[in-house]
């Protein structure tokens, strides 16, 4: 399995880091939290992500009470005891099935503040979507910074840490944020993935030029593994009151499977474009590597033209939207559970994280 792949390649880099670190000796927080007790929790929403968490770490998920009201409102709270305990709760902040994005982090946000008042030591938020990411910056006049108001709210209840994966600007995440974050990379999932297409060249495209430094992330530890050449490519993109133009491409894609990656899927618009300028530039196959499939209205039909042979995504956010879609039957999910377990691992023994890690 790709997880189980990711999870031994990183467990050995850290064993190699960890020894490290201990000739440097450690500080004395990360002793102090190793006698912490553990406790991991689920939300409901994200029930199916969390066992599989939980599972990869080797422990039970902690029990907890969700009560719904009928005037809407609704309540969390603990029912192991927390007092005194490292706290992790997983929550992926994405809209749907049957919550929207502002149920879940409402819902994520009073569960943060019940645990800080039964007195948990520290509360890690791990939420692989992040909602609201994009809107990170003003682009009109009086617009909202929405990202840095969702790190208020964290901050507000006493948020230690927010653990999340491929955010959508990591420079602007960790900005946004006083507390601790940790913006994790999908590319150790997608570059197991990509070495098993033996014997073929491989180029990396970045389907804006926002997304360049991702894809240059994925393409230098493509290279690494394969040890030999990846190449490189990027489709412009202009985005104006929602209609979308630029047609340059700019790399050598000429017979190789391309890959093209991006943080997130929602109409899949701008990823068709940058796959069917790749064919034009000689690609013989595109194959879709996004973390995030939202899968917004539209999309099925979209991501079904055959200029995209394969689509792979992550169960971050599970494909339900596609139920019953022919674009299923082109879709790999990669388990992102085994990047997030390490990741959870390495918090609690104050091990290094930078592998995993945006730079």
């Amino acid at each position: 399995m790709v997880g189980a792949k990711m999870v031994a390649r990183l467990q050995r880099k850290n064993r190699l880091v960890k020894g490290e670190s201990a000739v440097r000796s450690p500080t004395t927080s990360s002793k102090a939290v190793s006698n912490h007790q553990f406790r991991l929790f689920a939300l409901q929403a994200t029930a199916d992500l969390g066992k599989s968490v939980a599972q990869a770490l080797g422990c039970n998920l902690a029990a907890h009470e969700e009560r719904a009201f009928e005037d809407g409102e609704h309540k969390v709270r603990p029912l192991d005891a927390v007092g005194g305990s490292d706290v992790y709760v997983v929550q992926s902040l994405h809209g749907g099935p049957s919550e929207t994005a502002n149920d879940k982090l409402c819902r994520l946000l009073f569960f943060i503040g019940a645990l800080k008042d039964a007195g948990a030591a520290r509360v890690t938020a791990v939420v692989p979507y992040l909602c609201y990411a994009r809107k990170d910056r003003r682009t009109k006049p009086n617009d909202p910074v929405t990202t840095r108001y969702i790190a208020g709210m964290f901050e507000a209840v006493g948020t230690d840490c927010v653990v999340t994966l491929e955010v959508h600007n990591p420079v602007a995440f960790e900005n946004a944020f006083r507390c601790r974050t940790v913006s994790l990379t999908t590319t150790p999932l997608f570059v197991d993935y990509a070495c098993a297409l033996k014997n073929e060249e491989l180029s990396v495209v970045s389907p804006d030029p926002g997304g360049v430094k991702r894809a240059e992330l994925l393409r230098e530890a493509l290279e690494a593994a394969l040890k030999c050449p990846v190449g490189k490519a990027f489709a412009d993109k202009h985005r104006s009151a929602g209609i979308v133009s630029g047609d340059l491409f700019v790399g050598d894609v000429a017979g190789t499977s391309a890959l093209v990656v991006d943080d997130l899927i929602s109409t899949g618009g701008t990823l068709l474009r940058a796959a069917r300028a790749a064919r034009r530039a000689g690609a013989h196959r595109v194959i879709a590597l996004v973390t995030h499939g939202l899968f917004m209205a539209g999309a099925a039909e979209v991501l079904a033209d055959p200029a995209i042979e394969r689509l792979v995504v992550t169960d971050a956010v599970p494909p339900f939207r596609l139920a019953n879609e022919p674009v299923r039957e082109k879709l790999d999910i990669l388990p992102a559970a085994p990047l997030l377990a390490e990741a959870i691992r390495r918090l609690r023994d104050g091990s290094a994280l930078a592998d995993l890690l945006v730079f």
